[in-house]
């Protein structure tokens, strides 16, 4: 069942984050839904401006359609990840999204607002949910490069001001991470001092963080072990810190860069394991399994795991 992403931050505020994924293929998709089948938890299906350019928008949704139909137990919401104006419009009257993201983050404030604002009139009028941002993430994803140097966190008052000036949804808040896989050296991490202020300034509003993979140093290991050559030193968020952003209104957690390294891992092993191979088909099964494992041990960390059939109760306006 599609549903907006308002609906689902309205039962999960303060109790668990949704898992955001971006793909962009069909083992990606089959992987997605069958580690929340196992997980028995809710999700966002993210499609960035890449994945569109790459499989074609109406290739991706055909997939969703179809795994949609497999798993029609499943609650979960389809977000345009990182859009501009133009994809967003687009994507709101395909009437197949529930969910944009606006990134005008880039932008000087008053314009992040007025085309934020443009966006959300737009978006709601169609009954669907708009995410904004504000401050920079820095880092390299897809689309998306931003000097570190040129990063910014978010300034909580500021925050506060452009909810209230565009009607936003949700806001995705620079409190740290970055894009990509190199997000932290040394002791660096989540600044939770920050997020705790934008959350007395917006108390109840859904907050969203966006590059929190957690870089694995098993899987880079292993992926070098395999050919690869992945900087050893690449290190993401301490998964266990979600538990702490939930209670601060953290109710989206963006994850792509583990599904990728999941991805990289299994076809690496396997080639090296197996050079006679070349059915692309026999790995593609290892990584729906690898990756449903993944996603499955993401919504625990999430706080999602077995929120399941609350989640339809209250859906349905718990009616039981």
């Amino acid at each position: 069942m599609i549903v907006t992403t308002r609906e689902l931050f309205d039962v999960a505020y303060g109790r668990f984050a949704a898992g955001a994924y971006n793909i962009n293929n069909m083992e990606q998709a089959r992987g997605l839904f069958e580690g929340h089948r196992r997980a028995d938890a809710p999700f966002i299906v993210q499609l960035s401006r890449g994945a569109r350019k790459y499989a074609g928008v109406r290739m991706l949704e055909a997939i969703l359609r179809a795994v949609e139909e497999e798993y029609p137990e499943l609650v979960f919401a389809v977000h345009l990840d990182h859009g501009d104006e133009e994809s967003c419009y687009d994507a709101i009257d395909s009437g197949f999204y529930s969910s944009v993201m606006i990134d005008a983050s880039h932008e000087p404030f008053e314009e992040n607002v007025a085309i934020t604002r443009r966006v959300v009139e737009r978006a709601h009028a169609a009954g669907v949910s708009v995410e904004a941002e504000l401050g920079m993430l820095g880092g390299v994803e897809e689309d998306i490069q931003v000097d570190e140097k040129h990063a910014q966190l978010t300034d909580p008052a500021e925050a506060e001001t452009f909810v209230k000036e565009t009607g936003c949804d949700s806001l995705a808040v620079a409190i740290g991470t970055s894009h990509g896989a190199y997000k932290f050296t040394g002791s660096q991490g989540i600044h939770f001092d920050r997020v705790e202020e934008i959350q007395r300034r917006l108390p109840g509003f859904p907050l969203v963080m966006h590059g929190s993979s957690s870089v694995p140093k098993e899987e880079v290991e292993r992926i070098n072990a395999a050919g690869g050559a992945l900087d050893p030193s690449a290190k993401g968020v301490d998964e266990d810190e979600f538990a702490r952003a939930v209670p601060l209104g953290v109710t989206k957690v963006n994850i792509d860069t583990d599904g990728r390294l999941v991805w990289t891992r299994v076809h690496r092993e396997h080639f090296r394991d197996h050079p006679e191979n070349f059915d692309f088909r026999a790995p593609g099964k290892v990584f729906v399994d690898e990756y449903a494992r993944f996603i499955q041990h993401k919504a625990e960390k999430l706080q999602s795991e077995g929120v399941l059939d609350e989640v339809r109760t209250a859906l349905r306006g718990g009616d039981g």
